[in-house]
């Protein structure tokens, strides 16, 4: 049975859709069958597989809105054993399309219940807010994936979307449960990188992953090619750090890394310092 992991902050900006992209790839390339649904109507993870946007003709609304089978909308992408349900324009409104319908929150999760098993990992990259799209997305998910940057604000909205959470948890899914978070664009040269790393660990402690991800230009470039970071830079920085992403997320489920023996549950092999890409 597949993992189901939302990735969700309400704020823009966080490399929300990078780590989508970057470490789902690097999952397939571990050797896990992993699938990608964008319901972010901008579609920047849609693009960041390379696939042009005009050209797509079914995504992820007519599952949602219009009932078609998701199995009908996966499109394969360049990454073997990494699939893609891409987004449209139309998401734009499918909010409001949302809001009459009965089991709004649930109409996300119940066309995911013919693919679950297909898949190791399925993530759900959402929008930035807290409307009815990424409620379905927490209704639909095992666990939320939190990227928050290192940046002043990095926990203001934070507890915003951990009372989302807890309202899910309450209402439709009691079983959502907090994956991990990432800190992502990370600056070793400032202060404030490191300031604020304390900060969110001190704060959320071990749900905050070891690995951190670098600022890196590198990063930032690669969508614009319409590559993962493994395909456009896999020595750079940026893509240490998310191949290491998810070689600790595997481990965390424990699965051993591609080649590796098998880790016994729970051992710790590295120390928090060694899990960072700075």
């Amino acid at each position: 049975m597949g993992q189901i992991i939302a990735c969700a902050n309400q704020k823009g900006g966080v490399g929300k859709t990078t780590t989508v992209v970057n470490l789902s790839t690097y999952l397939a390339l571990a050797g896990d069958a992993v699938l990608v649904i964008d319901l972010d109507p901008q579609g920047n993870t849609t693009s960041g597989f390379g696939l042009d946007r005009s050209q797509i003709q079914h995504s992820v609304y007519e599952a949602i809105i219009e009932d078609a089978r998701l199995t009908d909308l996966i499109v394969k992408t360049s990454i073997p054993k990494l699939a893609i349900v891409p987004s449209s324009i139309s998401l734009a409104g499918a909010e409001v399309e949302l809001a009459p319908m009965q089991q709004r929150e649930r109409r996300l999760a119940r066309v995911l219940n013919e693919v679950v098993a297909v898949y190791d990992y399925i993530f759900l990259d959402c929008p930035p807010s807290l409307g009815l799209l990424t409620v379905n997305a927490l209704t639909a998910a095992d666990a939320v994936l939190i990227p928050i940057q290192c940046e002043y604000y990095a926990l203001e909205g934070l507890s915003q979307l951990i009372a989302t959470i807890n309202l899910v948890r309450n209402h439709l899914n009691p079983d959502l449960a907090i994956k991990g978070v990432v800190l992502t664009m990370y600056d070793p040269r400032t202060n404030l990188s490191t300031e604020v790393d304390a900060e969110v660990r001190k704060h959320l402690g071990a749900a905050v992953f070891d690995t951190v991800i670098p600022r890196s230009v590198r990063l930032s470039e690669a969508p614009s090619y319409g590559l993962p970071i493994a395909l456009y830079r896999p020595d750079s920085k940026g893509a240490q750090a998310y191949a290491q992403l998810a070689t600790e997320l595997r481990g965390r489920d424990g699965r051993p890394a591609p080649g590796a023996d098998s880790t016994p549950a729970g051992s710790d092999t590295t120390s928090p310092s060694d899990g960072r890409a700075h």
